[in-house]
């Protein structure tokens, strides 16, 4: 095999396996549970596949940066001219070194060490990835890959297992504390987060109320109710926490006519909001204390959402309102865009 070709099939491997460790990542998110543990072990196969390929990008790494750059506006000589678009290479460096960073961070979390200060881990792990993407867009654009039939030849069917193999016992010998089928790790007490650029607002509960079906609701009706229920918490930062968390079940604050619906849409103060079935109200409560104490700002005073077997971005804080349609639950973004 010719060092061009090698440093195709390189480039292409990378691609495929920078795409599966993305979309795992994303989708582990989205799932609890034995499922999330599978498409886990699939993230970090595909780590260290990418970890495996090291060395020989870094010998086409090192062809590229011998090569002269062409300007823009250059006259192409080559194939390979036309695909070099001004002296970009420092972008190629850039998405190196997002993608190492972000594996870095995979394994301190996976080791034991979820804590980076104020942030943790995962935060630099995730962070990382998607500071990537537009450099790994770009890549695509100034060196697009191409598929031939030969890339599906034997021989490179049993490199292609070879990979899969030893990436397999890479993620069986990777250092893994004890974690929830997540990933998360156990906290005492959850901790006080936001999701993405939400903040913690102030709220006067004096005047604040909560609309649900034409009827506003003061806080100290809503804190007459004692429906208990135990769930774990699981957090997309890194952190899961089994509580008892007290208030009213949705279905006790709905109208009766709210059963011609759909679903329901839970909307925070901040503009935050996710939709859930209208089956699912007989289960989801709107809780006014944690462990027995009252909320208090972070952990979404004075009402928040409790949802049992769906991950930390679907528990709304700081509710404001809860609104019956005719939408269907999954006619949402899958994460909140706010």
């Amino acid at each position: 095999m010719t060092p061009v070709a090698s440093g195709r099939l390189t480039n292409l491997s990378l691609f495929v396996l920078l795409a599966v460790a993305f979309a795992s990542g994303w989708l582990a998110f989205e799932l609890s549970g034995q499922p999330a543990r599978a498409i886990l072990v699939l993230h970090a196969a595909a780590g260290v596949g990418i970890v495996l390929l090291v060395p020989w990008k870094s010998l086409v790494a090192r062809r590229g940066f011998r090569r002269r750059p062409t300007r823009l506006g250059a006259p192409a000589n080559s194939r390979r001219s036309l695909r070099v678009r001004g002296d970009l290479r420092w972008a190629s460096v850039v998405l190196a070194i997002g993608v190492v960073v972000s594996i870095a961070f995979g394994v301190v979390h996976s080791a034991g060490h979820p804590n980076i200060g104020y942030l943790t881990a995962m935060d630099f792990h995730v962070g990382a990835a998607l500071c990537v993407i537009p450099f790994l867009l770009w890549h695509l654009f100034a060196r697009p890959l191409r598929l031939r039939a030969t890339d599906l030849s034997r021989r490179n069917f049993l490199l292609g297992g070879a990979l899969a193999g030893a990436a397999a016992l890479g993620v069986a010998l990777l250092p893994s504390a004890r974690r929830a089928p997540t990933g998360s790790f156990q906290a005492a007490y959850p901790v006080a987060t936001v999701w993405m650029f939400d903040t913690v607002p102030e709220v006067d509960v004096a005047s604040w109320r909560l609309a649900v079906g034409g009827r506003a609701w003061t806080y100290d009706q809503l804190a007459g109710y004692s429906d208990r229920i135990a769930a774990v918490i699981d957090c997309t930062g890194g952190w899961y926490s089994e509580q008892v968390w007290e208030g009213v079940l949705l279905q006790r604050l709905l109208p009766v006519r709210a059963g011609g619906g759909a679903s329901l849409n839970v909307r925070s103060i901040t503009g935050y909001s996710r939709r859930f079935g209208i089956e699912d109200a007989g289960r989801l409560l709107l809780a006014t204390r944690l462990a027995g104490d009252l909320l208090d700002a972070g952990h979404g005073y004075p009402v928040r959402l409790v949802v049992p077997g769906q991950r930390g971005f679907a528990w709304v804080k700081w509710v404001v309102a809860i609104e019956v349609d005719d939408q269907p639950w999954w006619w949402q973004p899958p994460f909140p865009l706010q």
